[in-house]
């Protein structure tokens, strides 16, 4: 391969000096190889044989996550422009999803969505996440423009800078892959407790027809009983203009009240002559009649705040009413009651006016089982919350890691 001397990343691992050198992707790889797609319309092409990779299998920043959804017959290969490719080889997306790639372990073929690098001059995990390291990083500098593609040229003609020695790149690549698999189990875990919490929630509620649920604090017989959410939350309905002590904040699905960031800064949408929103406290239920079933419904975790006059706010003289109704609404039930007395609006709104959603039945355990049950969901929310930020401490040590041991 032709070589051109390069530099030295800023972090090494101990015993390595040498200078790096620049290559073409073009010198990596002695083979490369795209895609196609058998008819779809002959079934004797597809079911069983070889797996056939689209970009959809592929998982974003996850060199080893290939999930196979469909396998091409032999005769597929035959008949169509798709290429059986060895294993080990680095399938690169060119197409819609640009900057996804893996390293796949398997003999397999893809669609034209990709070019496959195979019989690699360079260690394979090094490769894939220097190659990985350079799309990322143009993608980043062209953030907000619609990438739609790149050509097999294009992509063969970039650089990636590379160590001499084939034991620093191996040992680069085994880092990077340990690291990752370290990700991929906090992931997993993050999923589990997720999952973990979803199953308490339909467990630890009443199902339809029933009046106690099926998993419950031992000291509790009492049966549930039925009542009106004007018994357990009344209306807050307080405009003012924020303040030092109630600052304007987002209401985010799925997340709570939380300061305003560009990403849910919506503060023009108020006009410059009536800067009034909603006040809200902590332990507040919110919801936003429009978005409902994204996640935008809950209850304030935060604190004092002003939000958008769009969202309706609830409080409830015990605390830990308004959080159980905010555990009830992670329910679809309780989502299907919400939306029986949803309205069109102007402007393809939607609107579930305040005194109807009060109208809705539930049932309820007492006083003294709510705050158990509320109590139960917030430790599994820390544990889930501990989690999350382990898993995106990770995923900014990667992206460190990344900027400083490649060139």
């Amino acid at each position: 391969m032709d070589k051109e001397q390069g530099t030295a990343p800023l972090l090494r691992f101990k015993g390595y000096t040498d200078a790096w050198v620049q290559r073409k992707l073009g010198e990596v790889a002695e083979r490369t190889t795209g895609g196609g797609t058998p008819s779809t319309s002959n079934d004797e092409l597809w079911g069983t044989g070889y797996p056939w990779i689209q970009s959809s299998d592929l998982v974003e920043h996850d060199i080893s996550a290939v999930n196979v959804r469909k396998y091409v017959t032999p005769r597929g290969i035959n008949e169509s422009a798709a290429k059986l490719i060895p294993q080990n080889s680095i399938a690169i997306v060119t197409r819609v999803g640009v900057g996804k790639l893996a390293v796949i372990p398997f003999e397999y073929a893809t669609s034209q969505d990709f070019l496959s690098l195979s019989d690699l001059n360079l260690d394979t995990l090094f490769s894939t996440y220097s190659i990985y390291r350079r799309l990322q990083k143009e993608l980043n500098q062209v953030q907000g423009t619609s990438i739609k593609g790149i050509t097999k040229d294009e992509l063969l003609n970039k650089s990636i800078v590379t160590p001499l020695k084939s034991e620093e790149q191996t040992t680069i690549g085994n880092f990077f892959h340990t690291l990752d698999n370290t990700i991929t189990l906090h992931k997993r875990k993050l999923d589990g407790l997720r999952e973990l919490k979803n199953g308490y929630l339909q467990q630890m509620f009443p199902q339809d027809g029933e009046s106690v649920p099926r998993l419950r604090f031992s000291e509790f017989t009492e049966t549930w009983q039925e009542k009106k959410l004007d018994e357990l939350l009344t209306e807050r309905n307080e405009q003012t203009e924020e303040s030092d002590e109630y600052p304007l904040m987002s209401f985010v699905g799925n997340v709570g009240v939380v300061p305003k960031g560009e990403q849910y800064d919506r503060s023009f949408l108020v006009k410059d002559d009536s800067k009034k929103y909603k006040r809200t406290e902590l332990g507040d239920f919110i919801y936003s009649s429009n978005n409902l079933e994204t996640g935008s419904i809950g209850f304030n975790k935060t604190g004092k705040a002003v939000i958008s006059p769009v969202y309706s706010i609830f409080f409830s003289n015990n605390a830990f009413e308004s959080q159980f109704v905010g555990l009830l609404s992670k329910r679809k039930d309780f989502i299907n009651k919400m939306i029986h007395f949803r309205q069109g609006v102007m402007y393809g709104q939607w609107r579930i006016h305040e005194k109807d959603f009060l109208k809705i039945k539930i049932l309820a355990p007492s006083i003294v089982e709510q705050n158990m049950i509320v109590d139960f969901f917030r430790s599994t929310d820390i544990q889930i919350e501990v989690m999350q930020t382990k898993l995106e401490k990770l995923v900014l040590l990667k992206r460190a890691y990344l900027q400083r041991m490649f060139v």
